[in-house]
């Protein structure tokens, strides 16, 4: 027995050394996130999504460039994303510039870029603009040609009688605020809660993808050897190694099932295996192929144009990543030097600490304009999913049920099928919920028939 317990103790001491390695992954960028998360929240409540909705009606110049400037001031959570083009699609955008808007809002984003550089280097925050611009120009290209025809109509039709409305994650937008002058909007207390309902609301969309990688990235770094990623990835054959690195990268991104993110770390990790530059830029580029959201498409689009989708995607970025890794070579500014590890192993004074604990108090103040939303007037108009905590515009919820003579809404029908599996045990979120509001309904109560909207009249729950 004592030699079978000695046996097991490198294996204690991997798994202790690859979870502190992803801890501390995050430590190092955690007030990034918290200034990324809380942009993206003030840009949702401040900046209206009615102008995203019209001049994208084709592909041309002008089109595109909307396109990319609204991907650019939206969130940068992939699922977030690729709801809100099926959103823009479905209310008459161009099909691949709803795409290019996707495109933008997870690899052109200021968020994005802050932890890039604080994990990784400027050097790959830069790649990720430069070639964020590139995919755009090749999408459109590419897009013009493929995505086009009886296909696209279809997907249209599908899309348009699928739900009655998009998945959307926070409160329902203050139109007239929106309007203000941009001096009006930074004084409001209202727009001020529906920025951090947004803030929050994204990071209950991506707890789960940022928990799963950091702790895989911890994992790949200490547990998985330099020669294990020799095998993946070619090394010493000059082009040819940065193409078969381009095109693998993607195929790591697919099996990795992480989005948004939460892979960034991912790619700090194999940029410490050995893995070329141009690959490091094609894997980040590729969150918005990672599994569950092709799953997502094809729900949405069928599994034809799926496919297509698929083909594109991978192609576009592997172009865009060598395309990318050429220019910085001709330009002399690739890192020559892999770090011998990608996080500290302990805690340090140093200016990393200071600003991950000044951020850390803002985000404390954040969070309690969040739970005063409504004090604040702010947070009207949504509920909670209570399977998944996501936070859904009633006016939109994809699903609904009725339980128990009350309304609940889902962010989708998977989270619906969920519940009506074991409504007992997901009813008590919704009770959890009411009790923290202070007695307020978690679940919207049924109308008369009389009353024609059968969502008129339903209070709203705290989703926190």
């Amino acid at each position: 027995m004592t030699a079978a317990l000695l046996a097991g103790v490198p294996v204690v001491d991997s798994i202790g050394r690859s979870l502190r390695e992803g801890f501390f992954m995050f430590w190092e960028t955690l007030w990034p996130l918290i200034l990324g998360f809380g942009l993206s929240g003030a840009v949702q409540a401040f900046v209206s999504r009615e102008s995203m909705q019209k001049k994208m009606g084709d592909h041309g110049p002008r089109s595109i460039a909307r396109a990319s400037g609204y991907g650019m001031v939206s969130s940068s959570c992939s699922y977030a994303a690729s709801a809100m083009s099926k959103s823009l699609f479905v209310k008459g955008a161009d099909f691949v510039a709803s795409m290019v808007f996707m495109f933008a809002s997870t690899n052109l984003v200021l968020e994005l870029g802050i932890v890039l550089v604080v994990l990784m280097g400027w050097q790959f925050a830069a790649a990720e603009f430069a070639g964020g611009a590139i995919m755009i120009v090749l999408l459109t290209l590419l897009g013009g040609l493929w995505f086009r025809g009886r296909m696209i109509g279809e997907a249209r039709q599908r899309v348009t009688a699928d739900s009655a409305g998009g998945h959307q994650h926070g409160p329902e937008e203050n139109t007239e605020l929106q309007r203000e002058p941009w001096g009006t909007k930074l004084r409001s207390k209202g727009g001020w809660a529906n920025a951090a309902t947004y803030t929050m609301a994204d990071l209950t969309m991506l707890r789960k993808e940022l928990v799963i990688g950091y702790t895989v990235a911890g994992f790949l770094a200490v547990m998985v050897p330099v020669r294990v990623w020799n095998v993946v990835f070619l090394h010493g054959h000059g082009f040819w190694t940065s193409l078969e690195n381009v095109v693998v990268g993607p195929f790591i991104a697919i099996i990795s099932f992480v989005c948004s993110i939460g892979n960034v770390p991912l790619a700090a990790a194999l940029w410490h295996g050995g893995i070329s530059f141009g690959g490091v830029v094609s894997f980040i580029f590729a969150d918005l192929i990672a599994f569950p959201l092709l799953l997502i498409y094809r729900r949405y689009y069928g599994t034809k144009l799926t496919l297509r989708m698929l083909a594109i995607f991978w192609g576009v970025m592997a172009t865009a990543g060598l395309l990318t890794e050429g220019i910085f070579l001709a330009a002399r500014i690739i890192p020559t030097t892999r770090p011998s590890t990608v996080a500290p192993a302990h805690f340090e004074w140093d200016y990393t600490t200071v600003l991950n604990f000044i951020f850390l108090a803002l985000f404390g103040l954040l969070y309690w304009t969040y739970r005063n939303r409504e004090r604040l007037g702010g947070g009207s108009g949504y509920a909670l999913d209570p399977v998944c905590g996501m936070q859904v515009e009633t006016a939109n919820a994809p699903a609904s049920v009725t339980h128990e003579g009350h309304l609940v809404y889902f962010c989708s029908d998977h989270c619906r099928s969920r519940f009506e599996a074991d409504p007992t045990r997901f009813a008590k979120v919704l009770a959890t919920a009411d009790g923290d509001d202070g007695g307020s309904m978690g679940m919207g109560a049924m109308p008369p028939p009389s009353a024609g909207d059968p969502d008129r009249g339903a209070t709203q729950v705290d989703p926190a």
